[in-house]
């Protein structure tokens, strides 16, 4: 069995809600954030397998498409590609929120997926969001979990840093 780390995206991989772009809805709006993919390389010299997991609501409301969606996430595994880093797969839930659907975070549904199609051993591996619906998200598959941001003030995840280059560092220091 193999280990992977699931990453959320917006917020984790790539800028969301700020001064240059309020949401990714095409390929031009991606901004990454520092040494998102030097962080990738790393964990997939350690053994990792990367995944990104990702609510994209966008989609069945209508803000982009699902070829739109496909083109975004291209060009992400394009230029992590072009660092040297690998993302295997991306998954997105595109249900409207509160529809109720199995894949939307915080249900597992995209990670326990995930995980049966590449054989993963989910008690070694991670699920890495800036919210709190990914760290729940985490925990439901039975995933560690770290959250990224300043701060985690209510402990929701079992370690927090403030980047996922922070978050690599200390996952290639423990494998």
């Amino acid at each position: 069995m193999k280990k992977a780390v699931f990453l959320d995206r917006d917020g984790v991989i790539n800028e969301v809600l700020s001064k240059r772009v309020k949401f990714v809805n095409k390929p031009s709006d991606i901004h990454y954030l520092k040494k998102v993919p030097k962080a990738i390389k790393m964990l997939n010299g350690k053994g990792f397998k990367v995944f990104v997991v990702t609510n994209q609501g966008g989609v069945g409301l209508g803000y982009l498409t699902e070829a739109g969606l496909d083109k975004i996430h291209e060009k992400m595994k394009q230029d992590i590609e072009n660092e040297g880093g690998f993302v295997e797969e991306f998954a997105s839930c595109i249900h409207k929120p509160h529809e109720g659907c199995e894949c939307r975070k915080p249900e597992a549904g995209m990670i326990l997926s995930l995980a049966n199609k590449h054989g993963i051993d989910l008690s070694q591996s991670y699920m890495i969001g800036d919210r709190e619906p990914d760290i729940e998200a985490g925990k439901k598959a039975g995933c560690s979990t770290i959250l990224i941001g300043d701060d985690d003030p209510e402990n929701l995840a079992d370690r927090h840093f403030p980047s996922l280059y922070e978050a690599a560092i200390y996952l290639c220091g423990q494998s």
